[in-house]
């Protein structure tokens, strides 16, 4: 918490349960961390990171149980939520379809809420045709394919906190980074994120606060 801005809290169906989001919510609060929800579909087996098929109408209702969920406790701690964000494989999927990007939309439009996803994506197409705030985000822990595409595991290794920071460094001032093939890719960071489940997380999220810290207005 002392290295991050915002937290994406998970609201139950991938991850996470009651009595751990009232504990990170109260932990964000503690450290003015600002709070969203992190959604996804409901597979806490395989966290969130297995596709399936789901009409725009039930997986909205999906997403909108877990945000209100979230809400209740983050009203107890008398935080505003801050944004929306999907999770593994419900991300990937809304940004490639165009009918779950606007699943997610629906909620969003509802809630008021910007939500975090992808740049050149159906997500930025989606929500900005729908009026939803868009804010794009960068991956410091996971790699990038030729198409700008993110290349999503079901399970995160280890990664190199200066080669992250780095990394982030040029995403945000250059609006590039290196695929896994070593082409340069444009790229667009308004938002920073580093996994919880990357094992040495709390380095990598601390290395990129040191490099970026200068760009980030104070609050």
């Amino acid at each position: 918490m002392p290295y991050i801005t915002q937290a994406n809290v998970a609201c139950g169906f991938h991850a996470s349960d009651p009595s751990h989001m009232k504990a990170t919510v109260e932990l964000a609060k503690k450290h003015n961390v600002k709070v969203g929800a992190h959604f996804s579909l409901p597979d806490l087996q395989g966290f969130g990171r297995r596709e399936m098929k789901i009409g725009r109408d039930e997986l909205a209702n999906l997403i909108a149980y877990q945000v209100g969920a979230l809400k209740g406790f983050l009203e107890m701690a008398e935080i505003a939520m801050a944004h929306l964000k999907p999770h593994g494989a419900l991300y990937g999927m809304a940004a490639r379809e165009e009918e779950v990007a606007h699943a997610v939309a629906d909620v969003a439009e509802h809630y008021r809420l910007p939500v975090l996803g992808l740049s050149g994506t159906r997500h930025e197409s989606v929500f900005t045709s729908r009026g939803v705030g868009f804010i794009a985000e960068f991956f410091a822990d996971l790699d990038y394919d030729d198409n700008g595409g993110l290349i999503i595991t079901r399970e995160h290794g280890l990664t190199d906190p200066d080669a992250a920071a780095e990394k982030c460094l040029r995403a945000v001032e250059k609006g590039l980074v290196t695929s896994v093939n070593g082409k340069d890719i444009p790229v667009t960071a308004h938002s920073i994120c580093v996994h919880s489940d990357t094992p040495n997380a709390t380095a990598v999220a601390r290395a990129v606060r040191e490099k970026l810290d200068h760009l980030v207005p104070a609050t």
